[in-house]
């Protein structure tokens, strides 16, 4: 049986709480639901199929990554659009965050290598709703996110692998950095 599989970095409190809240927010004003279908997250590997035993060859190569990376900041600052119909908070000053996926997209092409490598380029964001925003909605959630700011910054210490139930996304592991231990 294969199984959908997402590795994420959640923002810890408050911004959990701020970025979730927005989620809502897009959600009660246009209807859009997809993007509440996960936590606040900045995806490091988007959606794959993988069969049953993935997992737990996922969580070993994954425990010995992490145990090599450290913490590191991730910069919050506005928003912005992919297209039409994705609005997402924009991450300022990538650097680190793209450092760390290109470190990650390494260890896992040597390590695990049934993780296909992504063709476009990754750009970290937190989105705050996609696909399914109504397109006559668009205009007016531009709008209303064009006026408004919001700064924030943390430290980023864990990463969590997710697994699709067949109706919505569960956490299945929380690796934290420079720990060579993931918290199941």
């Amino acid at each position: 049986m294969t199984t959908l599989y997402l590795l994420a970095l959640l923002p810890p409190e408050p911004v959990f709480s701020e970025t979730w809240a927005m989620k809502q927010e897009v959600h009660q004003l246009t209807g859009s639901r997809n993007a509440l279908k996960l936590p606040p997250h900045i995806t490091l590997i988007p959606p794959l199929k993988q069969n049953d035993a993935f997992e737990a060859r996922c969580v070993a190569t994954l425990t010995d990554f992490m145990a090599s990376q450290a913490a590191f900041r991730v910069e919050l600052d506005g928003f912005a659009w992919f297209g039409s119909r994705t609005l997402f908070v924009h991450v300022s000053g990538a650097d680190e965050v793209k450092r760390f996926h290109a470190a990650l997209v390494d260890w896992l092409a040597r390590h695990l290598p049934e993780v296909p490598r992504e063709s476009r380029p990754f750009t970290p964001h937190l989105t705050l709703a996609t696909r399914d925003l109504p397109a006559e909605q668009v205009p007016a959630l531009r709008q209303l996110f064009n006026k408004r700011d919001y700064r924030a910054s943390f430290d980023v210490q864990t990463i969590t692998l997710f697994r699709h139930d067949g109706r919505q996304w569960q956490p299945r592991a929380t690796f934290a950095l420079n720990s060579p231990d993931a918290h199941l």
